[in-house]
């Protein structure tokens, strides 16, 4: 069973009066928004030079106690 022009018609409309046409674009501006900064980030975290050791971050707690 293939999905139909008129089915998808038909969810396209019925989500369009749920949420509305502003609340729709506003939500894929949020999805964009949060794809842009996944990828600035990603970009960052390829430009670190020496990664932090989290074993000797732990080491060092324990000396001061």
């Amino acid at each position: 069973m293939s999905i139909g022009f008129w089915q998808i018609a038909i969810v396209v409309i019925l989500v369009v009066l749920l949420f509305g046409r502003g609340k729709i674009s506003s939500l894929m501006g949020d999805v964009a928004k949060g794809i842009k900064s996944f990828k600035k980030g990603m970009a960052n975290d390829g430009e670190d030079s020496a990664p932090k050791n989290i074993s000797e971050n732990n080491q060092d707690t324990d000396k001061k106690e």
